[in-house]
């Protein structure tokens, strides 16, 4: 289990399965988890055990940003931003040529702007 601040911990508490086969989940495990009435989980049963996933939604239109692609571009972004890896400029044209420049090489183009 990972809490929100990312460091690992186990949790074990016992509860009982209710009427209609329901379940409460403890206090300090929604506390620990974020986790908030009205908000989704997804059960999976893996090797005999039940494996609670906790699930938020993200409006279509902010779909793009989750991909896996895109995450490894922001990941790889911070890395850059933390090394020290950027550029500043004083104008958008200066920045617009900089990119181009970068565009032709990497695309093996050899006549400079």
């Amino acid at each position: 289990m990972e809490s929100e601040r990312g460091k690992s911990f186990v949790m074990s508490q016992l509860i009982q399965v209710r009427r209609k086969a329901q379940v409460t989940l403890p206090q300090s495990v929604r506390r620990a988890l974020n986790i908030e009435e009205g908000d989704l989980l997804d059960i999976r049963v893996k090797d005999g055990e039940i494996v609670l996933r906790v699930k938020k939604l993200v409006d279509k239109e902010q779909a793009w940003f989750w991909t896996r692609r895109w995450q490894e571009g922001e990941r790889k972004a911070e890395e850059d931003i933390r090394s020290g890896h950027i550029h500043s400029f004083d104008r958008a044209k200066e920045a617009t040529a900089f990119l181009h420049k970068r565009a032709k090489k990497g695309s093996g183009a050899t006549n400079e702007a």
